[in-house]
């Protein structure tokens, strides 16, 4: 019967606390800030989005605008001047029409990302997303313009010329209206924002993110509502090179995701047929799975000579993966300690109904992952790793495995 042969299942992994430390600790790469976003505790992460918006709000095509939308925003009452207070409230108005349009966008966004996320990790989707990234870099460099089509323009600004300024209910209707014009600035940057927001799967996350990122956006537009614009910083330059590092980080996204889908190709070039070990070093050796049947066969006889055993999660594509076994698994105590476990490798490189097959199985979204099981056959599951995790933090997880 399946009750008997199957280990324990987990429906919620237990997710692994991410120290900035790690950043500096050898991992100076684009994967590394990759797995920050991905294991960033929330403060960090909501953070770093707000800031990203503030930088988004200093984009060539945005702030020089500003001073015109606070006058349409906040308009005239009564044929005079509205009070500073009255001008705050307006312009957070404006602000929250705006990060509650956006929050939708991240809602959607990782709802869908959910479900096609597997489908985008084949090589071929990899390289097309990266050529993607490479054409909206295009356009942060000045080499074409991305804008809407005008018909669209068009109808948008009729819509917005409807709307009354100075009123509540206005300014809030301007600021939704405002996410559906897509600057030439903002294009870019936002693509790749929704792009790591479907890689998470959460919609309270992704919703959670673009409201943040959206009220950083609108933080100018309240100073200068506030009567703060003399704080601003004037025009120039500087605003080139702003949207010209923007451009630079799409270039490095790019190539962060085409390097694991040409290693896959190289991979499947020199391989004439599936690997059944895989050696990390001389004393680490893993035993390769493909099928949920073959992982079940490996669990039970170790269930039956009551040794631990230690299922890793794995993809050519993947390169927190590879960060794994090239700093963690090498280090000699790490190393020392993994030898008294079976070392089992889940191979989900191919997207194929065995591979999500094997990924269900623990109700895991995809690599890395380890999970760690006890001589009972039992999962450890606040012991799991999904992510990188730094050689002696991954110590303390074994050996808290030793001492149960």
């Amino acid at each position: 019967p399946e009750g008997d042969a199957a280990p324990t299942r987990s429906s919620n992994p237990t997710p692994v606390p991410f120290d900035l430390s790690d950043l500096w600790s050898g991992r100076d790469d684009v994967a590394s800030i990759k797995s920050y976003l991905e294991n960033a505790k929330p403060f960090y992460l909501f953070t770093g989005f707000f800031i990203l918006g503030i930088a988004l709000a200093f984009t060539p095509c945005v702030l020089p605008m500003l001073p015109i939308l606070s006058s349409i925003v906040l308009g005239r009452q009564d044929g005079g001047p509205i009070s500073k207070t009255r001008s705050a409230y307006l312009a957070l108005a404006y602000i929250l029409g705006m990060a509650l349009l956006y929050a939708l966008a991240g809602v959607l966004t990782a709802a869908l990302g959910s479900g096609v996320q597997r489908a985008l990790q084949s090589p071929i989707a990899l390289i097309l997303f990266a050529l993607l990234l490479l054409f909206l870099a295009g356009s942060l460099f000045g080499l074409y313009e991305l804008k809407m089509p005008q018909a669209w323009q068009n109808k948008v600004d009729q819509l917005a010329g409807r709307q009354k300024g100075g009123s509540i209910a206005g300014a809030f209707s301007l600021g939704a209206i405002s996410t559906l014009v897509a600057s030439p600035c903002i294009t870019a940057p936002l693509a790749s924002v929704l792009g790591f927001v479907a890689q998470t799967g959460s919609m309270a996350l992704g919703g959670g993110l673009l409201f943040v990122m959206a009220l950083g956006m609108g933080l100018p537009l309240l100073l200068i509502a506030m009567g703060a614009r003399s704080f601003l910083p004037q025009t120039g330059v500087w605003m080139i090179w702003l949207q010209r590092g923007l451009g630079l980080v799409l270039i490095a996204l790019a190539i962060w995701i085409v390097w694991p889908a040409i290693s896959v190709v190289a991979d499947n070039q020199n391989q004439t047929s599936p690997r059944t070990e895989k050696r990390i070093s001389s004393d680490l050796v893993f035993q390769v799975v493909r099928s949920s049947e073959e992982l079940e066969r490996i669990l039970q006889r170790a269930k039956a000579e009551n040794k631990p055993v230690m299922l890793d999660y794995y993809a050519d594509w993947c390169i927190s993966c590879k960060e794994m076994e090239a700093i963690t698994f090498t280090n000699p105590e790490v190393a020392k300690a993994m030898s008294r476990f079976i070392l089992v490798q889940a191979d989900v490189t191919i997207n194929s109904q065995q591979s999500q097959a094997l990924l269900k199985q623990f109700s895991l979204y995809g690599p890395p992952a380890i999970l760690f099981f006890n001589g009972a056959g039992d999962e450890q599951k606040s012991l799991r790793v999904v992510g990188f995790m730094a050689p002696s933090r991954f110590l303390e997880r074994l050996q808290e495995l030793g001492a149960k």
